[in-house]
């Protein structure tokens, strides 16, 4: 490895040069592309008891399952249900150890990417099994320049500031659960990165009323790409 590189152990996995993966991360959020994820043979997100959001829109995912397995999603408009999952936690399109519907699945499955915890240094809020969490702890992202590290740490305080100052925001604005955090951190990590002199910002000098604005503007900002 290079010195700009972590160097990656035995029972870790290269996650990906951190800057690379956040630029691709957010593209896909942008977009709802997909992530691009290397689970191997990772399961965790298929059997860790989790409901699956899915939208009225996906017409296609809807079509290939059994409407008896379904929900209204509750605070949501009228169309939008969940999947639910069976009593091993397991979802019920999982079978074989693979999803039975792959190409047909969900947006909530095609765009889930467990690395969004170790890129925001934040810990998942729900995970029974302890199955997300084992295969979190396995991520290692490297950093081939000082950039990708300065971009890591931008994250991380993003989240951190977020977490730790809910008094600051909205109530509308604040992330309930550790994903929608990592998302967050994930899409205004700017304001705490100066992107003219590629270094992260050190906002001691900044009011933390004044850096909670940017956050929420930051925010509306990349919603109004999508």
């Amino acid at each position: 490895m290079k010195n700009d590189e972590a160097a990656i152990e035995e029972n870790e996995i290269l996650a990906e040069d951190f800057s690379s993966w956040l630029m691709k991360t957010r593209d896909m959020l942008m977009n709802n592309s997909g992530a691009e994820v290397p689970c191997g043979s990772c399961r965790a997100c298929c059997t860790s008891s989790h409901f699956i959001h899915i939208k009225p829109e996906e017409k296609q995912t809807l079509k290939v399952i059994d409407r008896r397995l379904l929900f209204d999603a509750p605070g949501l408009p009228k169309g939008n249900v969940l999947l639910g999952y069976s009593k091993n936690g397991h979802c019920p399109m999982f079978a074989d150890n693979k999803c039975s519907i792959y190409t047909s699945r969900p947006f909530t499955c095609k765009n889930y990417d467990c690395r969004i915890y170790v890129a925001a240094g934040i810990d998942v809020d729900y995970d029974p099994k302890g199955l997300i969490t084992k295969q979190i702890k396995l991520w290692k992202f490297n950093y081939i320049t000082k950039d990708s590290r300065e971009l890591h740490l931008a994250v991380q305080q993003a989240a951190k500031f977020i977490k730790e100052n809910p008094e600051l925001f909205p109530n509308e604005t604040i992330p309930q659960r550790a994903g929608e955090l990592a998302i967050l951190a994930i899409k205004v990590y700017e304001v705490f990165f100066d992107a003219d002199i590629r270094c992260k910002i050190e906002p001691k000098s900044i009011p933390n009323k004044e850096i909670a604005k940017r956050i929420v503007e930051l925010s509306k900002r990349f919603e109004k790409q999508n």
